[in-house]
């Protein structure tokens, strides 16, 4: 994602800023991705309280009660890494969720991330190698409760913090090697296996930190239907990176029904086949994202501003790709940067008062 695709937030005396080259949106007058707590502080420094120097990222660690300096850094490397992976998410959970919350979120995103990255990435051989060695690395910091990994010891302090994301988390490593046999989907039968075996245990690492250790019924099912519409969406906005990278992630018995090869995807042919593939596979995903609303009256109040929020802004993506047609077998569609912006402030507002 690029400068010009990003939200970002800055200083202003207005509260937000709607500018001709991007959007600017401020919260309390205090720039949240380049605040102070973010710079290394000196050794022995172990400042936990709110004042000079202390931006918003500083008081959501203090907020969640975390005041090792080495685990500090750990949770703000995190951060960086997340924050620059997909910055609208980043910026929508750290405007809409309470800051107790906020750095557990972090590290689950985190350790799904980089399960994720090991699993796509390099070679099949390799990349069996490297998910091994992470797998155990994990499992055994599970088992002791401590690790000199940097990247596992966020995940165990979250852990220690929300006990249910034990569970969730085998189970995603559980899941996870479904990834290195991938081969495509068949059918849709497959895809939907695929959502009950690898996407909805991803996503649960995230929902369930959301719903607390008492999540209302209907809650995963709520998730799952989410979940369906967004992975839906995902496979079609990133097809041309994904084809890049020889993955093809869209189910082939739908391609056949609309009369399209795998070359006409590679070549981002514009027929009448990839027309009509694309908005059927749009409308799946806008559907199940329609129906996913149910998952804001099930979440706890303080969750439903983040929820509304990823929903719209899934359903304003979709409608870009819609808009975007065969394009999006050269590049992703974006939805325009000021409408997501006024969607994060509208939750934003709401949040202050949560019900």
């Amino acid at each position: 994602m690029g400068a010009a695709e990003e939200i970002s937030e800055a200083k202003s005396p207005r509260g937000h800023e709607l500018s001709a080259t991007g959007v600017t949106v401020a919260y309390e007058g205090v720039d949240v991705l380049h605040d102070a707590s973010v710079t290394p502080r000196p050794p022995g420094d172990v400042r936990t309280s709110g004042g000079a120097g202390m931006g918003l990222w500083g008081k959501a660690l203090d907020a969640a009660g975390i005041s090792d300096p080495r685990l500090r850094e750990d949770y703000t490397h995190q951060r960086k890494l997340v924050a620059g992976y997909r910055r609208s998410s980043y910026l929508a959970a750290r405007l809409l969720l309470p800051p107790p919350l906020l750095p557990h979120l972090i590290a689950a995103t985190a350790f799904m991330h980089r399960t994720d990255t090991l699993l796509d990435s390099g070679p099949a051989e390799e990349r069996a190698g490297a998910f091994t060695e992470w797998v155990k690395e994990v499992r055994d910091g599970l088992a002791g409760g401590g690790s000199e990994h940097a990247a596992v010891r966020p995940l165990l302090h979250t852990v220690s913090a929300h006990p249910g994301l034990r569970d969730r988390a085998e189970d995603f490593l559980d899941a996870a090697p479904l990834e290195l046999e991938f081969t495509g989907f068949a059918t849709e039968a497959d895809y939907q296996r695929y959502v009950d075996a690898y996407a909805l245990p991803a996503f649960m690492l995230i929902a369930g930190l959301i719903a607390g250790e008492d999540t209302a019924a209907g809650y995963r099912e709520a998730c799952r239907v989410y979940i369906d519409g967004s992975q839906r969406l995902d496979f079609v906005n990133d097809l041309s990176e994904d084809l890049a990278d020889g993955r093809l992630n869209l189910v082939r018995e739908t391609l056949d029904a609309h009369g399209v090869t795998r070359v006409d995807l590679e070549n981002a042919r514009d027929t009448a086949g990839t027309r009509s593939l694309l908005a059927h596979l749009l409308g799946q995903a806008r559907q199940s994202l329609s129906t996913s609303r149910s998952l804001v009256g099930l979440a706890p109040p303080e969750g439903r501003p983040l929820f509304r929020a990823m929903i719209e802004i899934e359903r304003l993506t979709a409608t870009a790709a819609a808009a975007k047609g065969p394009g999006v077998l050269r590049a992703p569609a974006r939805p325009p940067l000021s409408t997501t912006a006024r969607v994060l402030l509208r939750e934003r507002r709401r949040a202050r008062h949560p019900r």
